[in-house]
């Protein structure tokens, strides 16, 4: 997987088409990411002593990776990502201003 925890992606389908977001967490085995402020679920939780009320938190649940696209830290386009190898180090590439992602 070619997008990895800390990155900036643009989502491309799905409700949420058009924002921007960090990612909190990869998960290569399924193929998805958990993007800051995109897909936000609601999770009801059971009130944990005497006494208290139960609540309903709000938390971003998981997107595909092939429905978002990295946007570049060097030009801050979304743009795919390519991958070059120089001197045994692999390093990720913007493909539109062929520069390093960091």
């Amino acid at each position: 997987m070619k997008i990895k925890t800390g990155d900036k992606v643009l989502i491309l389908h799905g409700k949420n088409r058009g924002k921007t977001g960090k990612v909190l967490s990869a998960i290569p085995q399924k193929g998805t990411l958990v993007v800051e402020g995109v897909n936000i679920q609601k999770q009801h939780v059971r009130p944990k002593k005497q006494g208290e009320k139960g609540q309903v938190i709000e938390k971003p649940g998981p997107v595909d990776v092939s429905n978002v696209k990295l946007v570049c830290t060097n030009c801050n386009k979304a743009a795919r990502v390519g991958y070059k190898v120089e001197g045994g180090t692999k390093y990720r590439v913007c493909k539109k201003c062929n520069n390093a992602i960091k």
